[in-house]
């Protein structure tokens, strides 16, 4: 059974949230602000955290940040704010996904089950490109023996351009199929992390090929 971490200032929120995600079989904890939810996640081990931007004594990217230097997990932002640079700072933290409030409960565990399922996908190989390793069950990659520090979107990203190696992937297909973002359009997400992507695998970056026009291609 999958344990999520739920984290808003607002009480009547995590209550709801927690409602919906026992209905849908998950244990659930709650914390107020980001301090508690790193003293939680110090403490438990969960399998994703739904943390909203805006809340007193520590905002969610902060604890973002803190909870990602502790250990990789799945996150969902929540927010009140429809800003793109909202989004687009979220995703460059390595969060799966972005709820603007107010939001569905069934949509929100919807996007749950989507970002878990994701994470564990496994495939029992591993892959090796020359000096770049990729073990998709353990969800690690090493560049030349060296352990590469991938945010766990970077290695979603990583894992569909192998999967779908020598085929040519548009920006739109990436957002679909790796972060199920329904934001039309929104190119710039894809880029960024395509950027942090090349930049982690080192001498290996010109794997990852530019489509011209189109969006990007696993080549080794």
């Amino acid at each position: 059974m999958a344990k999520l971490l739920i984290v808003d200032d607002e009480k009547n929120i995590r209550q709801v949230v927690k409602e919906y995600a026992v209905l849908n079989g998950y244990e659930a904890d709650e914390a107020e602000d980001g301090l508690q939810a790193i003293e939680l996640f110090r403490e438990n081990e969960y399998d994703c955290v739904i943390l909203d931007i805006m809340m007193p004594k520590l905002d969610g990217f902060s604890a973002c940040k803190q909870i990602r230097a502790i250990r990789p997990v799945p996150m969902i932002m929540l927010s009140a704010r429809q800003e793109e640079y909202d989004k687009l700072f979220g995703f460059e933290l390595g969060v799966d996904d972005y709820v603007v409030k107010p939001f569905s409960p069934k949509e929100l565990m919807a996007r749950v089950k989507v970002v878990l399922d994701r994470t564990r996908r496994t495939d029992n190989s591993i892959l090796n490109f020359g000096g770049l390793k990729i073990d998709a069950a353990g969800r690690s990659v090493t560049v030349d023996g060296e352990k590469a520090n991938l945010t766990p979107k970077e290695i979603d990203l990583l894992l569909y351009l192998v999967e779908h190696r020598n085929t040519a992937l548009s920006r739109t297909k990436l957002l679909e199929e790796v972060w199920n973002y329904d934001y039309f359009g929104d190119d710039r997400t894809v880029d960024t992390h395509i950027k942090m992507l090349r930049h982690n695998l080192g001498p290996y970056r010109d794997y990852i090929v530019t489509v011209r026009g189109m969006g990007y291609k696993f080549e080794a």
